[in-house]
């Protein structure tokens, strides 16, 4: 019961790690000044990066993958957008 309740909590951390990355990948189209968009990309980052490690650590493969590409895609649109 102890290792389920802690599973659940992972689950519910990892979802928060997922709308931080998600919330300030938005807020760098909202970024009025490239240094802004920069740290809300490297926000972004840090929450794709953790949240890939915590999806490992559970098991979730699948997950894991789909965070790696959309951290992909963040990446690519900051350099594209952002980048100088």
């Amino acid at each position: 019961m102890a290792d389920e309740t802690e599973r659940q909590k992972k689950i519910a951390e990892l979802s928060r790690l997922r709308e931080q990355a998600e919330n300030a990948y938005d807020e760098m189209y909202e970024a009025h000044a490239f240094r802004d968009a920069n740290v809300c990309y490297s926000d972004a980052k840090d929450n794709f990066y953790d949240a890939i490690a915590l999806a490992e650590d559970l098991g979730l493969a699948e997950d894991a993958e789909y965070l790696r590409k959309r951290l992909e895609h963040v990446k690519e649109v900051f350099r594209s957008q952002f980048d100088s």
